[in-house]
């Protein structure tokens, strides 16, 4: 059997303003009508002899991960909370941990969730080249074909022998980044493939070649587990035992230790999509050689993306540009400079600016809160509650709170009383007092929420009661 490991703890910075801490680009619908935690699930659907979905994800992620995942009702086998990120060697030791206590002798198939694959036919083929060979034990990787001599990617040279009949290689070098002339040098000479990220061998076979080269990442991943505790639908790593492996990626950790390292060539339409360049690149373009996505209006203007989110954007004359527009922040680069985006991703976080973890429109486990306005002792908020979800039982300190149903039904709940409120009906919730909102219909509750007080930050909450486990 397979066991699909989807990592994805990444937060993708150098796609703000639509990637953020709280909501990466993983979870994010960057290419098409579903995310990319989605597409990398539903491309599973082609291979053979494939398990159940393990998914390991940040903490702040995860009712979102759920959400998405039981929306293309996959498979899961289990969800597990990374309490600080700590690289993918250890992640992938984690996984290989659980499925050799609960699949034993069954091989990992570990994918980022934050690539796109455009030829799943060809994915699910070169995952059957490499099956025997996992199988048999071999550390397979896949080698993306190069296309161009790209100085972003870290690159795996092949052995001059060229491996067997069956299209699988032995490995005999991982090397970092290259300058452009030894790009080309690799490109020419046949030997050299991408490295995709991508890795598929037992769970036996990891854990093995992982104790002999870092031990101290087994021995820390074992005690996290132990350790661990189910919450929910989740499995909660202990934080401690976690934060104390070394952090280090299954390259480093493993590949370019092991001599049992294997590779097969992958071509099919890969891209790891760190940048927004590399959404310019795998989308479809117009006659101008622009890629335009929501309402979006130009003039004269060439080889650009242009993504509008809240507002009409409009553009006269570029060339070569990256636009990308959300409700509360505005992008514009040369299509050649995005890289620098996470410098400025940078620069919001020592400014303590919410932009660079959130935005507007913040989901929680019950549903979605977007702020329409604020000032120094008021804010508004549009909040949307899923059929049958609840927020917590709480009070706040500071602040006082009015609701509007302007959407469905309400079930309140102020002090010992319980009031139901339908469309254009209010309450009030006073300074102090314990309060809930609920939906017990089976269509989404919207409402207008008005808060005023001395204070209106989020942590002005203080819950005593809460079905999602949040404290």
């Amino acid at each position: 059997m397979i066991i699909p490991v989807i990592l994805s703890g990444g937060s993708g910075t150098r796609l703000w303003p639509l990637s953020r801490a709280l909501y990466p680009k993983q979870l994010l619908s960057l290419t098409g009508e579903k995310t990319m935690l989605q597409d990398t699930v539903l491309r599973l659907a082609l291979i053979d002899d494939i398990g159940p979905v393990y998914c390991i994800c940040n903490e702040s992620h995860r009712f979102l991960v759920a959400e998405q995942l039981h929306e293309i009702n996959a498979d899961i086998g289990e969800i597990i909370l990374e309490p600080k990120g700590r690289n993918t060697a250890p992640a992938a030791a984690i996984a290989a941990l659980l499925i050799a206590e609960k699949h034993p002798g069954a091989t990992m198939l570990l994918l980022p969730a934050d690539h796109v694959i455009l030829d799943t036919r060809a994915f699910g083929l070169a995952v059957a080249v490499g099956k025997s060979a996992a199988e048999e034990g071999k550390m397979v990787t896949f080698g993306i074909i190069p296309a161009s001599p790209e100085t972003g990617y870290g690159y795996i040279r092949i052995s001059a022998d060229r491996g067997n009949d069956k299209g699988v290689y032995p490995v005999a070098e991982f090397v970092e980044k290259p300058d452009r002339e030894t790009a080309e040098r690799y490109l020419a000479s046949g030997e050299y493939f991408w490295n995709s990220g991508i890795f598929f061998f037992k769970a036996d076979t990891y854990l093995h070649e992982l104790e002999a080269s870092a031990p101290a990442i087994v021995a820390a991943c074992r005690e996290a587990l132990q350790k661990a505790v189910e919450d929910l639908d989740f499995l909660r790593l202990d934080t401690e035992a976690f934060c104390a492996s070394p952090s280090d990626s299954i390259d480093y950790a493993v590949m370019e230790k092991t001599t049992n390292a294997a590779l097969v060539p992958l071509n099919a339409g890969w891209n790891d999509v760190g940048a927004w360049s590399a959404l310019w690149d795998v989308q479809e373009h117009d006659d101008a050689g622009n890629v335009k996505r929501g309402d979006v209006l130009v003039h004269d203007v060439k080889n650009s993306y242009i993504h509008a989110t809240s507002r009409l954007v409009t553009a006269v004359g570029l060339d070569d540009h990256i636009i990308v527009e959300t409700a509360d922040a505005v992008l514009v680069a040369s299509r050649a400079r995005v890289q620098d985006v996470k410098v400025l991703v940078e620069e919001l976080k020592k400014s303590q600016r919410d932009e660079a973890e959130i935005h507007r429109r913040v989901c929680r486990p019950w549903g979605t809160y977007e702020t329409v306005d604020f000032s120094d002792r008021f804010k508004v908020k549009r909040i949307t509650v899923n059929p049958g979800a609840a927020l917590s039982l709480q009070k706040h300190l500071y602040r006082a709170e009015h609701w509007v149903v302007v959407k469905g039904t309400a079930r309140v709940t102020v002090g010992d009383k319980i009031i139901t409120l339908s469309e254009d009906q209010s309450t009030y919730i006073p300074v102090g007092e314990f309060h809930r909102l609920e939906n017990t219909e089976k269509t989404p509750l919207e409402l207008i929420e008005v808060q005023s007080g001395s204070y209106l930050g989020e942590d002005d909450i203080i819950r005593v009661e809460d079905r999602y486990g949040r404290h």
